[in-house]
């Protein structure tokens, strides 16, 4: 079971960007047979208590997104930022283990080990990042006492999640796999293959 201050913990897939620089949709990549949200979903749910996947309002009756349910955006223009900030409000007693859709290299441990070595209290805990030691925000656990700050920042226009978490002093764990977090933005990183197992 999950281990965050005896609260029960949802997992929550970021699905909700315009993918620019991919020129498709990153959540619909091919993997395993089925797409990267379906992978990122299904290891949230073997870690967490229930799977939400992030979305704009747009895109709630995507074939592929309609199958979970869904956290809708209830902010504009603010990244991924928007996701993260309307999970915390629609369900404001859980803690949230949130993931990107294009992490390719994501794998159970990793989830499992930051789940169980978050102090408890901690409003943000994540990864520290194995290129530049900075936060990784998009594979994190935001709990209920971020959301006012997180709130203040998106008000004054600070919309950068890893900005938030340095400012915030998250606490930071080491990645147990270095690449595990590696993203996947254009498709020269696609075809260059640095996401493993993505065909």
């Amino acid at each position: 079971m999950p281990v965050s201050d005896s609260r029960r913990v949802l997992g929550l897939v970021l699905a909700g960007g315009r993918s620019r620089r991919m020129g498709r949709d990153k959540a619909l990549l091919p993997r395993d047979g089925g797409t990267q949200l379906e992978h990122a979903a299904a290891l949230l749910a073997d870690v967490t208590d229930g799977v939400y996947v992030s979305v704009r309002a747009d895109q709630a009756d995507d074939p592929v997104r309609a199958r979970f349910d869904h956290v809708v955006d209830r902010y504009d223009g603010i990244g991924p930022l928007a996701g993260i900030l309307s999970a915390l409000e629609q369900v404001p007693d859980a803690d949230w283990l949130i993931v990107a859709c294009d992490l390719p290299n994501l794998d159970r441990p990793t989830l499992e080990h930051l789940l169980a070595e978050a102090p408890d209290g901690a409003p943000l805990v994540a990864y520290r990042s194995s290129s530049d030691g900075l936060p990784e925000p998009l594979c994190a656990l935001y709990r209920p006492a971020a959301a006012d700050a997180l709130r203040r920042y998106a008000a004054d226009g600070v919309h950068c999640p890893r900005k938030i978490m340095i400012r915030e002093e998250a606490v930071l764990l080491d990645l147990p796999a270095p690449d595990a977090l590696h993203n996947v933005n254009t498709p020269e990183e696609l075809a260059a293959g640095a996401a493993v197992s993505v065909r």
